[in-house]
């Protein structure tokens, strides 16, 4: 089944689920199972006594197949809540990445120049290379990544992306 990228909308899921084995595996079968893919995925414990922990996915499909997964979501014993931020209307997303480039002289120069601009942090130093840590919205990674290419990339690693809903209730 193929369809085309205008009748997609990119969406934003916060899903709440018992801390236990194998629900990872559910919740991405309900994806596979519709031929959909997971842009990003995260999953972090978020409960002192570690039994709940929040997953984020972000996904692109029509509105009708969006809903159904949600619909799904929801009905699965270990899952508490399912979030669509997008939905939902106005929230943050933030994700992590490590950024490898290596160079010297001037690169090295333009790299840091860049960085500082980027608030990206070094993490790590060598004579030919920098490991910087940037946090911040999706696209201002990937504008950072694409001017690092330039510079020498070598190797990039993202966290995944993680939302919250903006103003003083939680999900």
């Amino acid at each position: 089944m193929h369809i085309q990228h205008r009748e997609q909308e990119r969406h934003v899921l916060a899903i709440t689920v018992d801390n236990e084995s194998g629900i990872l595996a559910k919740i991405a079968g309900l994806f596979t199972a519709r031929g959909y893919n997971i842009d990003s995925l995260t999953v972090a414990d978020i409960t002192e006594n570690h039994r709940v922990s929040r997953i984020t996915i972000v996904t692109h499909g029509p509105p009708q197949v969006i809903d159904q997964i949600h619909a799904q979501l929801e009905r699965l014993v270990p899952v508490h809540k399912v979030v669509d931020l997008t939905e939902c209307g106005q929230h943050v997303e933030r994700e992590l990445a490590l950024v490898k480039v290596a160079g010297k002289g001037d690169i090295r120069v333009e790299a840091l120049r860049v960085a500082d601009v980027f608030r990206a942090k070094v993490v790590d130093t060598t004579t030919e290379s920098f490991i910087f840590e940037l946090t911040g919205a999706p696209d201002k990674i990937d504008s950072f990544v694409a001017l690092m290419r330039e510079l020498g990339l070598v190797e990039v690693g993202r966290t995944g992306i993680v939302g919250m809903m903006r103003g003083p209730n939680g999900v």
